[in-house]
């Protein structure tokens, strides 16, 4: 059923390994293009190619990302990324990779939303389809870009043929990711065009989480209450660690929870590139072997000593393994595939159900001013699933609104978050939103965070390229 169903999102998405879908949009001219479902299928597909490749999505965002979480260490060449004094030249290379990938990705947005509405042989239905799901991309990746570079030159389908244009304001970007989010919400369907393809839903939990950038709670929770009242969504129930792969696992063609992920197949080029859980002494969660990337310490590192062990995500995503840094060193399996050939069969996950249901905890908490029974009841769905209760009825895990006051029910939210996506990339962007990122990592490694690596630098690829983006122009102390 995976083979199946992944053969249908080749055809649909693989623009990352079709040259077909690459350069079409870019060899024929518009006025030649567009024209049929077919055609913009194809140009909406060509989006997907660069964000989801090996040096995006694939494997170098969520790793760059990982090296600074508070859980763990990189190790290798990405060590630098966990001493926080700024990225070194091998990773800031990498960081540039994953720049230029993304606004090809934007490029190629920006000709669907121009010319799709051009097109002769495409009901009015289908353009708004196409139209919002480049919009919703497009957010997407300028919510990455300015969460990890703050204020970035914004290319849309009204400038993209001007060269040379400044960075703009955190503000103006944000302005745009809220309106292309709004039109994708009232332009995508309720339910997939096909598996990997985002909704309205998928929308509408970006928009909560953009909001608790923008600090809007009643717009955050607002947002995060329609998707929980759709009843689209319910998380996948356990019983054992083992049936965290009902969700992460390689054959997972989807699950209930799934909102938006970025799909991935064991066929060359089609595959996540794991970027731990290699072949290392006697274990073997991915195929194609090689070394692991990131690591932690179940004693030394107090976030994870502090885990209860009775969390059955624990069991599920560290395992022990003495890798000469002591018998207490751990390494990180959520995304395991032994049987891989090439990349590894598990998706991406960008939103799950628990992400959103974590997010109206907070933003309902924040804006009320106090942890509502609403926003316990969305918080504790999660905390019930991961000890094996059912996620929609009472169990003795559960958590009180009278257990908390506004302050220490935000930091039990942040906490199970932290848990809970351990390892999606999520939890230093997590962290420098609320303003603990230095924090953290101070009281978790003892390490001082320096200014400049709070930010990556501008890739040298556009200081060259873009004439009005100087060095001076570079982020701190790059």
């Amino acid at each position: 059923m995976k083979k199946y169903c992944i053969y249908i999102l080749i055809c649909l998405l693989g623009a990352s390994c079709s040259d077909l879908l690459v350069e079409e949009p870019k060899s024929l001219a518009s006025e030649n293009f567009y024209n049929t479902d077919a055609e913009a299928e194809a140009a909406v597909n060509a989006i997907y190619g660069p964000m989801r490749s090996n040096n995006g999505l694939g494997i170098n965002y969520p790793a760059q990302l990982e090296g600074l979480a508070d859980y763990g260490n990189s190790r290798g060449s990405q060590t630098p990324v966990s001493l926080y004094q700024g990225l070194d030249n091998t990773n800031a290379n990498r960081v540039g990779v994953i720049w230029d990938n993304f606004y090809q990705s934007i490029r190629n947005a920006n000709l669907v939303i121009q010319n799709v509405p051009k097109g002769v042989d495409i009901s009015e239905a289908s353009k708004v389809k196409y139209v919002a799901e480049a919009k919703y991309l497009r957010a997407l990746l300028y919510f990455a870009l300015v969460r990890n570079w703050d204020a970035v030159p914004i290319r849309t389908e009204a400038n993209m043929t001007v060269a040379d244009l400044p960075r703009s304001s955190v503000s103006e970007v944000y302005q745009l990711i809220v309106a292309d989010a709004l039109e994708a919400e009232k332009g995508l369907p309720e339910t997939p065009a096909a598996i990997g393809r985002p909704t309205n839903w998928a929308a509408k939990t970006l928009l909560s989480e953009v909001y608790l950038y923008l600090e809007d709670w009643d717009q955050a929770s607002a947002k995060a209450r329609e998707v929980i009242a759709s009843g689209k969504f319910s998380l996948v129930s356990t019983a054992v660690a083992e049936d965290f792969q009902k969700i992460f696992g390689p054959e997972v063609v989807n699950t209930p929870e799934e909102i938006f992920y970025f799909k991935y197949n064991r066929q060359q080029g089609f595959g996540l590139v794991s970027y731990a859980h290699r072949k290392t002494s006697q274990y073997n969660y991915y195929g194609p072997g090689g070394v692991y990337a990131q690591y932690t310490d179940s004693v030394s590192n107090s976030f994870i000593k502090n885990w209860d062990g009775k969390d059955l995500r624990k069991s599920h995503i560290l395992y022990n393994v003495d890798i000469g840094l002591g018998p207490n060193s751990c390494l990180f399996r959520k995304f395991r595939d032994p049987d891989a050939t090439a990349g590894a069969g598990n998706d991406y996950p960008w939103y799950r159900y628990a992400d959103l249901l974590l997010f109206h905890a907070e933003a309902e908490a924040r804006a009320q001013g106090a942890p509502t029974a609403a926003a316990v009841e969305s918080l504790n769905k999660v905390h019930r699933r991961a000890y094996g209760f059912a996620a929609e009825a009472t169990s003795p895990v559960d958590f009180k609104p009278s257990d908390f006051n506004l302050e220490t029910f935000i930091n039990k939210v942040v906490q199970e978050r932290g848990y809970e996506t351990m390892y999606e990339g999520k939890r230093w962007l997590d962290l420098k939103r609320l303003g603990i990122a230095k924090q953290r990592i101070k009281e978790v490694k003892n390490i001082e965070v320096a200014e400049k690596h709070m930010l990556w630098p501008i890739p040298n690829s556009e200081i060259l390229y873009n004439k009005a983006i100087t060095a001076e122009d570079q982020n701190p102390g790059y």
